[in-house]
């Protein structure tokens, strides 16, 4: 799963849950699909070699090429974001890093948080947010539905086990 909660060495010591989006292509996976697709996408060429058609026609196919580099390097960028939530007996904190570099924060007291999954009308199924402080903040919108269904428990009994219940 693309989040990874600390262990918790007692009851006292803040737990961190760190989520990310979930890659699956590799950086050395990525230069094998490149490489692939340009030998893939080359091979219609051959009988064109030597004629005036294959200059019409290579332009536009290594310009496909380049916007598969384009799209996967976006993904790449954009898989940046980072989403940091510390919980211990006295508050709960929220900290998401986008892959700009910008950092939103969110902060309240671990008795007044609770966590919310919303089945239907959020933006995904299955939207996971947490509440206090009179603010509602999304956490794992970038997860699977399986995901933030299992993250929802685990959130629930890290908050329950913070609080002492």
């Amino acid at each position: 799963m693309p989040y990874e909660w600390t262990e918790k060495s007692d009851c006292a010591a803040p737990r961190r849950l760190t989520l990310w989006p979930h890659r699956s292509l590799p950086r050395r996976g990525f230069a094998a699909f490149i490489l692939g697709t340009f030998a893939l996408i080359t091979i219609p060429l051959y009988p064109l070699l030597g004629t005036v058609v294959l200059w019409g026609i290579l332009p536009f196919m290594l310009l496909a090429v380049a916007g598969i580099w384009w799209a996967l390097e976006r993904s790449y960028h954009e898989a940046r974001l980072r989403e940091v939530l510390t919980i211990d007996p006295v508050h709960i904190r929220l900290q998401r890093t986008e892959a700009s570099g910008a950092t939103r924060e969110w902060d309240c007291n671990s008795y007044w948080a609770k966590v919310n999954m919303h089945p239907t009308g959020g933006p995904v199924a299955h939207y996971l947010t947490l509440k206090g402080k009179g603010r509602e903040v999304e956490i794992g919108a970038f997860l699977s539905e399986d995901e933030r269904k299992t993250l929802y428990g685990e959130l629930t009994d890290a908050l329950r086990l913070a609080r002492g219940a």
